[in-house]
């Protein structure tokens, strides 16, 4: 049976996706982010891919380009499904319900109400650990998401990423965000980081060793603290 209206809006007000995440710049900066999300790549290997497509296509939904939503947002799923070898997981929410906005948008309540049924079947099947907080694959995309869109937001971003890890803390590329997210504000002070933020980031350095991006923020921080970081500074010139 068709939901009426207000329902079906209470519902997608409900859900946990970039529709409901406030996130409303003005048009400048949305093709500014889109330019840089373009530039990001989008290579196989890229952890963050199924991420970076759901970001695009509210972007370009947000632009008026609902058409290229619709396929970026059918690519996240791909980028997902390939990413973790399996066709389904808590990791398709957001992308759900951003599907499920998209569609009411359209005027396609039918396939709107089809995707609020999946995210509804995918939060019954993969509960979060933890019962009064959002599933860790949720708290994970909207951190990464808050990072990319606003510098104000970096220290909310890394309190949900802190809590992802809390949950699920086999992540690595979870970890790696996460010390920049905590980082970042201090790149641009003179403020030293706190001892155990840097040993922290020392060992998201280890354990993932591919983030160059990582490794530099780690070096700059060392250097602040007065420590000689020439060695290691070199090692890094090989590798970029």
């Amino acid at each position: 049976a068709a939901q009426s209206p207000t329902t079906l809006e209470s519902k997608l007000e409900a859900l946990q996706c970039h529709f409901t995440w406030d996130l409303d710049p003005g048009r400048s900066k949305l093709f500014r982010l889109r330019d840089k999300l373009e530039d990001i790549g989008t290579e196989e290997g890229n952890s963050w891919l199924g991420h970076i497509y759901n970001l695009r296509g509210f972007i370009q939904y947000k632009l008026g380009f609902t058409k290229d939503a619709q396929s970026l947002f059918s690519r996240a799923a791909e980028a997902f499904r390939q990413m973790r070898n399996t066709d389904e997981g808590p990791w398709l929410v957001v992308n759900y319900g951003n599907l499920a906005w998209l569609h009411h948008h359209l005027g396609e309540q039918a396939e709107s109400q089809a995707y609020l049924l999946k995210v509804d079947a995918l939060m019954n099947e993969y509960p979060s650990p933890s019962q009064d907080e959002l599933h860790p694959e949720i708290y994970a995309e909207k951190a990464w998401t808050l990072m990319k869109f606003s510098a104000d937001k970096k220290l909310l971003a890394a309190d949900y990423f802190e809590r992802a890890i809390r949950m699920q803390p086999d992540m690595v590329e979870w970890h790696t965000s996460h010390m920049l997210a905590l980082v970042r504000p201090f790149n641009y002070s003179n403020n030293e980081l706190e001892d155990n933020i840097l040993e922290k980031m020392r060992i998201a350095k280890e354990q993932d060793p591919e983030s160059l991006y990582l490794a530099v923020h780690y070096l700059e921080q060392c250097a602040k603290k007065g420590e000689r970081i020439e060695d290691e500074a070199r090692e890094l010139g090989r590798k970029v």
